[in-house]
């Protein structure tokens, strides 16, 4: 392997290009940067639109990326933002392709929350490319609502980057994403990058003259739940009676107020239930049902 020489300066002089306008004096940025990809690109360009930066996991030494830093641990942040009264946190995950958020208050936004933002924002400026955001299944019933509310069209995908990105380019679409916070402004870029969702996310701000908080409040997120069960054989579940009545016990129960997601991994013999609804404990107790179904049948 070797080096690119230039091509990070050539990335920060991209992307000072696009967010030239926007200011960020006198904000205090705390980054985790996973010792990943951004550990140097990320602290760089927020200092150059005026931040005061200060940086976590900026240390990589070929092993310790992602280790317990980044996205996929944001509880670190989500601690140290209102602990050391920083502004806002974003952390992002080893090769910089997603990022989370957290409020002053250590509140932690997630994917779901950063693409209504983004979307409810581009559409009241007139600049949502065809009124419309591409998502995966996973994506938490609160954002539907919301943006069924705010009259915007959802097309729903399989998990992947490659198929949300696929969706934008067959409806001529721009914006679109998944819950990791792994989300593609086509406007930019053809994949995800998340110092470009961080810095859309300032500029909404900036914009708005609302906070972080205060924007993510327009989305009501649903109680998610999600348990995986281990399966002989990846059979039609309608087949089977007792666990297709299981499933629709279910599905009327949140009918209206949540949705039930049961699809089979691609690569592992396992059955994964995803339910969303108003309460955490009923939810869980209603996918565990539908799980010792599953069990006494396939398991």
């Amino acid at each position: 392997m070797r080096e690119l020489h230039g091509a990070g300066e050539d990335y920060l002089r991209e992307l000072h290009g696009h967010f030239s306008g926007l200011d960020l004096s006198g904000l205090d940025v705390l980054l985790d940067c996973a010792n990943g990809a951004t550990y140097r690109v990320a602290p760089e360009i927020f200092r150059r639109l005026g931040a005061s930066v200060t940086v976590l996991a900026d240390e990589p030494d070929g092993q310790n990326i992602n280790a317990g830093c980044g996205s996929t641990h944001v509880e670190k942040l989500a601690e140290q933002v209102p602990a050391g009264s920083h502004d806002i946190g974003f952390a992002f995950d080893g090769d910089g392709d997603r990022v989370l958020a957290v409020d002053r208050a250590g509140e932690v936004v997630d994917g779901d929350e950063l693409l209504a933002l983004a979307a409810l924002h581009l559409r009241e400026r007139g600049r949502l490319s065809g009124n419309g955001v591409a998502v995966t299944v996973m994506t938490n019933y609160g954002f539907h609502a919301a943006m069924e509310q705010a009259g915007v069209e959802v097309a729903i995908t399989s998990v992947g980057d490659r198929y949300v990105l696929e969706e934008l380019r067959a409806r001529g679409w721009t914006l679109g994403g998944e819950q990791s916070g792994h989300i593609i402004f086509s406007e930019y870029l053809f994949t995800g990058d998340g110092l470009c969702t961080a810095l859309n996310v300032l500029r909404t701000v900036a914009l708005t003259g609302r906070s972080l908080a205060d924007l993510a409040s327009d989305l009501t997120t649903y109680p998610q739940v999600l348990l995986n069960v281990r399966v002989k054989d990846k059979i039609a579940l309608e087949t089977v009676p007792a666990i297709a009545a299981a499933l629709e016990r279910v599905e009327t129960r949140v009918a209206g107020h949540g949705r039930l997601l049961v699809r089979y991994s691609g690569t592992e013999p396992l059955l994964r239930v995803m339910l969303e609804g108003r309460d955490q404990r009923e939810i869980r107790d209603w996918a565990q049902e539908i799980v010792d179904v599953v069990k006494e049948h396939l398991g």
